[in-house]
């Protein structure tokens, strides 16, 4: 769906969670190398194959960081960590599930939220999409880069956005003047003074 105005909201440092992301990957690898060179298991390839899979993925993402500077990703190497606890013996294979789960963690955690709001609604893209009806809400406002949804049922949104100099960002004042005609059309009483007249 298209959508008048699409506002992206500010990411906070994901340091943390790729800290904890490297530590539980390589960690992982040298269980698997481990168990490949001590566990006397049959399918000891695999452990090899996934520990190399892991080690060049960590060395990859660590020179794309220093030369880039990027956002990254370790969800796939986290993905071949599980694979790696769901092939070990059954006593401790149930591991493999939380590796699973951080999976799905840290792409929840690193999602880029985006709101787009149009003359019928506002959808805020999380990982689950969530649709406002503007009779939902009391005001929008954005103000020196900074987003304030105020909703009737006394929630209050206040997010930074992401201004990235390299895109045709929407006139503050315009975005206001949208908004503002929305929640009229909804019936909603909007103070002037909240839009700056």
């Amino acid at each position: 769906m298209k959508y008048k105005y699409v506002v992206i909201l500010k990411q906070g440092s994901h340091r943390a969670i790729d800290i904890l992301s490297i530590f539980l990957c390589g960690s992982s690898a040298a269980v698997f190398i481990f168990t490949a060179v001590w566990g006397g298991l049959t399918a000891d390839y695999v452990f090899y194959l996934l520990a190399g899979l892991i080690f060049a993925g960590l060395i990859f993402n660590a020179v794309a960081r220093f030369f880039k500077n990027r956002l990254l990703s370790y969800r796939f190497l986290l993905g071949f960590a599980a694979i790696g606890w769901f092939v070990m013996p059954l006593k401790i294979s149930w591991v493999g599930l939380i590796f699973a789960i951080l999976i799905f963690l840290e792409a929840q955690a690193k999602h880029v939220v985006e709101i787009g709001f149009d003359t019928d609604c506002i959808v805020f893209n999380t990982l689950f999409s969530r649709r406002y009806r503007w009779s939902d809400l009391n005001n929008v406002v954005l103000r020196d880069g900074l987003l304030t949804v105020d909703f009737k049922n006394n929630r209050l949104i206040q997010r930074e956005i992401d201004d990235d100099e390299d895109e045709d960002n929407a006139d503050e004042d315009e975005f206001n003047l949208f908004c503002r005609e929305q929640l009229s059309a909804a019936g909603n009483h909007i103070p002037g003074e909240a839009y700056g007249k």
